[in-house]
């Protein structure tokens, strides 16, 4: 899957992931391969990100909105 993180200043991470957990409104949730479409708004708290090869990372975000379509994660963050 293909994930953008964006804040309005700039592009924060743009590359091949194999899952991605978020903090939703209601609650964190996870994305994976061939997830459902779905947009949701987000929380302030932390991404925590698994890449194409198994390391994982955590990005700090200051609340937003995900947008998941045909494996692309797109998350529009007010800040990092």
């Amino acid at each position: 899957m293909k994930l953008h993180i964006i804040t309005p200043d700039k592009t924060i991470y743009d590359g091949e992931v194999k899952l991605v957990t978020v903090p939703g409104s209601k609650g964190s949730f996870q994305v994976l391969k061939n997830h459902a479409p779905i947009i949701s708004t987000l929380e302030k708290g932390k991404v925590d990100i698994i890449d194409g090869d198994d390391r994982t990372s955590s990005i700090e975000i200051g609340g937003g909105v995900i947008e998941v379509k045909k494996n692309e994660i797109l998350i529009l963050a007010e800040s990092f």
